[in-house]
Formats: C-alpha cells, sequence, structure tokens
C-alpha cells in the first residue's frame, strides 16, 4: 500500500481556489457563461467485510430434485441467475486485507487486458498436432479470475459447482478428475466419467478448429489450454456437456474439461466466459437466448434485499436502457468495445477530454471496453487528469493522502452525508450514464477515508469497471450489436 503526502490546510485551500477558477475560465472561454455546478448527495457507508453467503448460490443439490424433473433443454428461451462477488468465498479476513486484494487483482487485470489487446495485433490461431503444447499462447482471453460468480450444475445427473463470470474471457471451463495437477476449489472436483451426457470433442470437429489453441491426443481427441496473464493456466480435454442453471438445462454446451489447471480462482471450479468471442456461452447459446445477456451489480455496502443477477435471452433487455452500439476491433473478438465521447463534471463538460483520446483505430489500437472483471474504471492518462482536475475544482471537501492506486482523496471522518460534483459519462449514440455518488466516491479504509474512484493509464486501452456499473443492469445485446445501461436494475 502507498500513501501520498497532503499538502497543509491553508495551502490546500489556495490551490483550490486557483483550480476552481482556472476551471470556470475555460468554462467561459469555451462558449458561455458558467454555470452553477451540480451536486449531489453522498450518504457515507463504511468498508464492507465480507459477504454473508446468498441463500441462492449455496442450494443443495437434494434441495432441487424437484426442480430437476420440470427442466428443459429446449423451451426456456430466458434463463436467470444469483451473482455473489468473490470475496464471498473469503473468511477471516479484514474489510482493509479484501479491499487491498481486489486493487492488487485489479492492477493485474488491467496490465492482462492492456497487453492482450496489444498483443492481438501479432496474435495467430495455434493448432497442433501433439498433444503438448510449448508455443507462446495468445489466447484472445483475459486474466480469468474475475470478480462475480455464481453456481450451476455441470454434467447428468448434475454436479453443483462455483463458477466464475467473465466478460473478458470466452471459454467455458472446469476442473475435472483425474486431477494431474488442480488448485483447490470449494466443490467436489468434477468426475466426466460419472455423467451421461459427457462427450469429448473429437480433433477432426470444426468445434476443435474454433479454439485459439488446440491439439490431439493420441487417440485423436481434442485438446485446449488457455493461459492468463496472471500466470493461471487451465489444460485439457475439450468436450461437450450439459449445464444446468437451477430449473433450466441448456445441453451441448462447448467447455474444457481441465486435467491440469494452476491459479488463483478463490474456490470456483471454473469459469464461464460470457466475452463476444464464438466460443463464450453467449455466443454457443445464441439460437436460444438471441445472444442477449445481462447483469446488475449490488453495491456491496448495500443492506437491503436486491441481489446481483445475470439473465439470458429477451428478458434481459429492459425497457428502459438507452444504447450506445457496439463498435469492432479487427483484431480481436473477445472484448466489448463502446465509444466514449466525454465525461461531464457538476452538469459541465470536461474541458480537454474529446472522443478522439478513446478511438479505436483499423490496427486495434486504443478504444474502450465495458469489462465485469475490472473494477476500477481506467481512463488514458491525459483523459483521467482532466476528470481529475474538474473533480477537484467542485469537490468542497478535506482532502486526505492518496492510497494505493487513488491519488484524489478525501477524509470524511465524522460526517454521514456530504454533496459531491456529479459525473456523468457520455456515449456514442447519445446514450449517458449518471453515475450514483456511490460508484465514484468510495471507502478505502475504515477511518473516513474515500477516494476518486477512477484511475489513469499509460496504455491505449480504456476500461469501464464495474465500480461504476454497481446497479445500473448492464445488456450486452450482439444480436443488436450495442450495449445498454438501465438505471436501478436490480431486482
Amino acid at each position: 500500500m502507498v500513501r501520498g503526502f497532503s499538502n497543509s490546510p491553508s495551502m490546500e485551500g489556495k490551490v483550490k481556489a486557483i483550480i476552481f477558477s482556472l476551471f470556470l475560465q475555460v468554462i467561459c472561454l469555451s462558449g458561455g457563461s458558467a454555470k452553477p455546478l451540480q451536486y449531489q448527495n453522498l450518504v457515507l457507508g463504511t468498508l464492507p467485510g465480507p459477504p454473508t453467503h446468498n441463500r441462492d448460490l449455496s442450494w443443495t443439490e437434494s434441495s432441487i430434485l424437484s426442480q430437476l424433473e420440470t427442466a428443459e433443454t429446449s423451451i426456456e428461451t430466458t434463463l436467470t441467475v444469483r451473482l455473489e462477488h468473490r470475496d464471498a468465498l473469503a473468511f477471516n479476513a479484514t474489510p482493509e486485507a479484501l479491499f487491498q486484494l481486489r486493487l492488487e487483482r485489479d492492477v493485474t487485470r488491467v496490465e492482462t487486458l492492456s497487453t492482450m489487446a496489444a498483443g492481438s495485433r501479432n496474435a495467430t490461431r495455434v493448432h497442433s498436432k501433439n498433444s503438448s503444447f510449448s508455443s507462446s499462447i495468445i489466447s484472445g482471453l483475459s486474466q480469468g479470475s474475475g470478480e462475480y460468480f455464481t453456481r450451476l450444475g455441470i454434467g447428468t445427473p448434475p454436479k453443483y459447482l462455483y463458477m466464475v463470470l467473465d466478460t473478458g474471457s470466452d471459454i467455458v471451463w472446469i476442473q475435472c478428475a483425474p486431477c494431474r495437477k488442480c488448485y483447490t476449489q470449494s466443490d467436489p472436483i468434477f468426475d466426466p466419467k460419472k455423467s451421461g451426457s459427457f462427450a469429448v470433442v473429437p480433433c477432426s470437429s470444426p468445434l476443435c478448429r474454433r479454439l485459439d489453441m488446440s491439439g490431439c491426443s493420441q487417440q485423436r481427441l481434442c485438446l485446449y489450454q488457455v493461459s492468463y496473464g496472471d500466470g493461471s493456466f487451465t489444460v485439457g480435454d475439450f468436450s461437450t456437456e450439459t449445464l444446468t442453471f437451477r430449473g433450466t438445462k441448456v445441453g451441448n454446451v462447448a467447455l474444457g474439461c481441465g486435467h491440469d489447471n494452476e491459479g488463483l480462482f478463490v474456490g470456483a471450479a471454473g469459469l464461464l466466459g460470457l466475452g463476444r468471442g464464438r466460443m463464450s456461452f453467449p455466443s454457443q447459446t445464441g439460437r436460444r437466448f438471441g445472444r442477449k445477456f445481462s447483469y446488475c451489480l449490488v453495491d456491496r455496502q448495500s443492506s437491503g434485499s436486491k441481489l446481483s443477477s445475470a439473465v439470458f435471452g429477451e428478458s434481459s433487455v429492459p425497457r428502459s436502457a438507452v444504447f450506445t452500439p457496439l463498435l469492432t476491433n479487427p483484431k480481436l473478438d473477445t472484448f466489448y468495445y463502446i465509444e466514449l465521447t466525454g465525461i461531464s463534471v457538476g452538469g459541465v463538460p470536461v474541458p480537454g477530454i474529446t472522443a478522439s483520446m478513446f478511438r479505436l483505430d483499423a490496427t486495434g489500437n486504443g478504444g474502450v471496453i465495458i469489462d465485469s472483471g475490472t473494477s476500477v474504471t481506467r481512463l488514458t492518462r491525459p483523459a483521467y487528469i482532466a476528470l481529475r482536475d474538474a473533480f477537484l475544482a467542485g469537490a468542497q471537501l478535506k482532502r486526505a493522502p492518496g492510497f494505493s492506486m487513488f491519488d484524489t482523496c478525501y477524509d470524511l471522518s465524522g460526517k454521514s452525508v456530504v454533496k459531491v460534483p456529479t459525473v456523468v459519462i457520455h456515449f456514442g449514440g447519445g446514450a449517458n450514464l449518471a453515475l450514483p455518488a456511490a460508484n465514484y466516491l468510495i471507502p478505502v479504509d475504515t477511518n473516513g477515508t474515500f477516494c476518486f474512484a477512477f484511475a489513469g493509464t499509460t496504455s491505449g486501452l480504456s476500461i469501464i469497471g464495474n465500480i461504476q456499473q454497481q446497479g445500473f443492469r448492464v445488456v450486452f445485446d450482439g444480436a443488436g450489436s450495442r450495449i445498454g445501461f438501465s438505471p436501478n436494475g436490480c431486482a
């Protein structure tokens, strides 16, 4: 943990006054009279500890036998699953420790996503006739630990396992027996020999050729390998299997049955890739669910009855959603790229932030993605500095030292409510994301320190993270090639 240094109170006040004055002057010079900045209330909460287990995630197999009797594989066209933050699988951890780990994961993930985006220009699909994978892998997948998980059934009869959901990954995979090397998970390792619906994909199958990295065993069966930027990886048989989501079965899902898996996946048995690539779960089930899904992530400080969830199918698209078009990166099909055109603070467009800063060029450089596994929104550094300075100019709050990746923090100890400038992110097509105050000024310790939850990046890739997405139903409409946002979307 790295802390910065604050100015003396008198100097801080002078600097703040100068910045605010310059901010207003720029507004006037840009073609209009200065308008009063818009503010909203931030009700101060505390840094959350580990959440309790969601009752919808902790069911046992015996408790859902009646649901399995009515489970369908071809009729239901809507699928809803409950989500939980990965901290729910952490025990005996302090709020400070959990938050610090979250920031450390975030740094690793952002570095990996940025490396992927930069390296995609040189990526090639690799197919090996040997059972050994030795070439350098660029798999089109992100650092795969993710931040949210659910519980679903694998096989026939279904064995219920925790699975990470990740919009930055494509491949679906689980740990399988026999394990040459497996990390520790919360449930028993899945044994494909005990499933009546498990089938290994042959090397000759077109399904095998869809993989970025594939190989053949001596028995001419398809092998897969996925490597993540944090050093985690999974290797094994590529197969098809039936997945059961509470009362709904989905058959013939292509997934990796991993026999050699190493990494920090925090008790989950595997990963459900929700990326844009052709091997992701939404793409595989496109005919049934229309290549549409959405999720809503609840603020973990919330003590209400709302729960995080993901919905697949037509019901995933609320009527209240506003949409921005999806952009296509010709070099990388996994990520969900959108156009960011500007940001407003206090109802005033931030000077210096333009759409050109975030442009995705023809070679795959730059751009903005929306990602469920990144927590803190990253903006290309010039845009971040402009946003930070505009917020500093309008926030009449007591400064505090910086914290970890955050350079703009405030001492709000002893307060219950404060006023902060509004923040609105503007996307292509006229979609505006008006953030609740809790989505950009967040607690970082138990002493009343709150920080501005954005950060700069020197890479070309900008990322809209899940802290800014909290409370919105975020719609991924692959059929319509668009991303939607609906406020107050968590049921």
